[in-house]
């Protein structure tokens, strides 16, 4: 693990597991407890717990089998050591909702007509890509943020909210969730790129603050529901109270 990443509760929750599977505590071909359990446990979130096991997937330490739950894969990581860390996922994107949106706010008094008329084109790249190349669409949708940072004439919330993007681009953890999400159907959604837009159109920051607010939460919510482990028992469970409350 990075002496920087030291304080990342992730970080905490993935060396400590990664140390139990070393001892044997966790056997390989063991499922490990359910995400509540180990969230129980360590007294952190679901989603600190799931980017400790994107850590140690990372490492080939477990196997995360959707449907099923988390399985040990191997006693010690892949390449003989843990790999890199950085900021996790979840953690980057709750400090984007909080970053862009104020950046956002800012922008809706000072964008320019011509940039207003460049984030329609966009937008509308977005639309075309997401049925062609979602790569590309994503490009246009990290084109999209900075165009909006840019927009706010401030050269301190230009660095914040590309600091965020590098941050992005360069995590491990972050590119196996973006993976995960691809493979999940999860793409950018142009009805709330466009309601961003129409919000700075208005020259409202309150509407744009709060339309880039749902747009970066409804992200999370995809990201949480994609990568989403559904440990058996609990879907059991589930199927029961179902079939137990109409018959």
């Amino acid at each position: 693990m990075s002496a920087k990443g030291e304080n990342r509760l992730y970080e905490r929750v993935a060396k400590d597991l990664a140390s139990q599977i070393a001892e044997g505590r966790y056997a390989v071909g063991q499922r490990l407890p359910s995400e509540r359990d180990l969230a129980q446990t360590y007294s952190v979130s679901r989603p600190t717990i799931r980017e400790a096991i994107i850590a140690l997937e990372l490492d080939g330490l477990v196997d995360v089998r959707l449907g099923s739950g988390v399985y040990v894969k191997a006693q010690t990581p892949a390449e003989g050591q843990a790999g890199a860390t950085d900021i996790g996922p979840f953690e980057l994107l709750e400090a984007r909702r909080a970053i862009e949106a104020e950046a956002c706010a800012m922008a809706a008094k000072r964008i320019t007509n011509e940039e207003l008329d460049q984030l329609d084109g966009l937008v509308a790249e977005m639309q075309a890509e997401n049925v062609r190349d979602v790569d590309r669409s994503e490009d246009a949708d990290k084109r999209f943020h900075m165009l909006i940072a840019s927009s706010t004439q401030n050269s301190a919330m230009i660095a914040a909210v590309e600091l965020l993007w590098e941050a992005r681009e360069r995590s491990p953890q972050t590119k196996l969730m973006g993976e995960k999400a691809h493979a999940a159907g999860v793409i950018p959604r142009i009805d709330e790129h466009a309601a961003i837009v129409s919000a700075l159109r208005a020259r409202s920051p309150e509407d744009a603050r709060d339309a880039m607010r749902r747009h970066l939460t409804r992200v999370l919510n995809s990201l949480l529901a994609a990568t989403e482990v559904q440990e058996m028992e609990e879907a059991r469970a589930r199927i029961a109270a179902t079939r137990d409350r109409y018959t």
